[in-house]
């Protein structure tokens, strides 16, 4: 009887759970690469975590309050805009880092054999301790508001979803970069059209602005925004503002099981020939 059995037949739908609890010590260390090279030779190291979402919630603030006068649904402009900026930059990062997983390990890939998922999933994970480190961020001004303020703020029980709503924020990032990457990796000017239409994809979020400046039938259309749920779920448990809507939850659940299971399909069967196009 054989130990380790490597095959080019596999089957149309493989998950590899156990090989993955075989080589969960290799996780984690993809994991500790993501994290820690990125800014191993950097003057401030992680603090560009912080610095990031806080140069861009000043920005939106300027640009959007400012001069668009857009409105936040009554709450302090810096928790709103850094509500939705820590989520989309969970999602953002998830899916560009998975959406890079043939090109950017193609000298891994090509000289030893292990189940081709843990890099996608060691991102998802590098990903979450970043999100850690900015969502930190926001608990520290949202006390420091909510303490010297007038309770503008209404935070409530729904805080409890904030596990759900990240699952489901990784489920749909990781599954539409598992398509994204196998389909790149043949047709690779194809990458700029998926980074263009995620930026086009931010805009169609309520990220920078609140959906009950929609209209109805706006509205409507942003119900099948799969993110929208989790940013207005996420902004109505800490700030008391937005819709929380248990279909819509669902709905994203759905959607984003169902991309993530397409993009297992498509990864699993790509994974067998992308060497050839590299």
């Amino acid at each position: 009887m054989w130990d380790t059995v490597i095959t080019s037949n596999k089957k149309w739908f493989n998950p590899e759970l156990k090989e993955l609890l075989q080589f969960r010590d290799l996780l984690m260390i993809f994991v500790k690469r993501d994290v820690i090279t990125i800014y191993k030779q950097t003057i401030f190291g992680p603090l560009w975590y912080l610095a990031q979402p806080l140069l861009v919630m000043l920005i939106y603030i300027l640009v959007f309050t400012n001069i668009a006068n857009i409105p936040t649904d009554e709450v302090p402009p810096a928790l709103f805009y850094l509500s939705g900026i820590i989520v989309w930059n969970y999602f953002n990062e998830c899916l560009m880092q998975t959406s890079d997983t043939f090109y950017e390990n193609t000298s891994i890939y090509s000289k030893v054999y292990f189940p081709r998922i843990i890099i996608p999933l060691s991102k998802i994970i590098s990903s979450l301790l970043k999100f850690a480190i900015q969502f930190s961020l926001f608990l520290i001004i949202f006390i420091y508001i909510y303490s010297s303020s007038d309770n503008v703020l209404a935070p409530n029980s729904s805080m409890q979803l904030l596990p759900l709503y990240l699952m489901i924020t990784a489920m749909l990032a990781l599954g539409a970069g598992l398509l994204i990457t196998s389909i790149t990796v043949k047709y690779r000017d194809l990458k700029f059209v998926f980074t263009f239409m995620t930026q086009l994809f931010m805009y169609a979020s309520p990220v920078i602005y609140p959906i009950s400046m929609l209209n109805e039938q706006y509205r409507q259309i942003m119900f099948f925004n799969p993110l929208s749920h989790i940013l207005e779920g996420f902004k109505y448990a800490f700030l008391g503002v937005g819709e929380i809507n248990s279909a819509g939850i669902a709905y994203s659940l759905f959607i984003s099981s169902l991309i993530l299971f397409a993009g297992l399909i498509v990864f699993n069967k790509r994974q067998q020939t992308y060497i050839d196009y590299i």
